[in-house]
């Protein structure tokens, strides 16, 4: 949705895990969601219109999507290439043990970095990175990372090309 169209007195989305578990998704719920990711953008009456519910209905759906944390934000998707952003890399990270709330706060502040994930494996996390160029790329690698007191082992796998999804619609 547009921020116009949010402003109408939908809560803004916020970062971080809800309180509380997120109620039950019903098939409408989900059509929201698949038409939502599609284009965040639509408007409350093009969502109601698609999946046959009146713009209150559609209106106060999305409203408890966002405040069970369904619904995390709204954004674009970017070219990164064009965007200025054209040298990017998964960076898979060893970390001391028990330490991933602090490395995630301080992978979080790196510049470039657009996802970051705890995983299972031969490594602990894996980040996403998105750089001007190799030099760029080069600091966050040897300086900034490797400055993390917790951070035991970096890998870099360099991104030649990429493409993300589309959600199907």
């Amino acid at each position: 949705m547009a921020p116009e169209q949010m402003a109408e007195g939908a809560p803004t989305p916020e970062p971080g895990p809800p309180s509380q578990p997120a109620r039950p998704l019903d098939a409408i719920d989900q059509d929201i969601l698949q038409m939502l990711q599609a284009d965040g953008r639509a408007s409350i009456r093009s969502v109601a219109e698609r999946v046959h519910v009146s713009r209150a209905n559609a209106y106060a759906r999305i409203n408890r999507l966002i405040e069970d944390g369904v619904i995390r934000g709204f954004g674009a998707r970017v070219d990164h290439e064009r965007a200025g952003q054209g040298t990017s890399a998964y960076i898979t990270l060893k970390i001391v043990q028990n330490s991933w709330r602090t490395v995630r706060e301080q992978l979080r502040l790196l510049p470039g970095a657009s996802h970051i994930a705890l995983v299972g494996g031969d490594f602990d996390v894996l980040l996403l990175v998105h750089t001007p160029h190799n030099r760029a790329l080069r600091e966050v690698v040897l300086t900034r990372l490797q400055a993390i007191p917790e951070v035991l082992s970096t890998r870099t796998l360099l991104v030649f090309e990429e493409e993300d999804l589309e959600p199907q619609g």
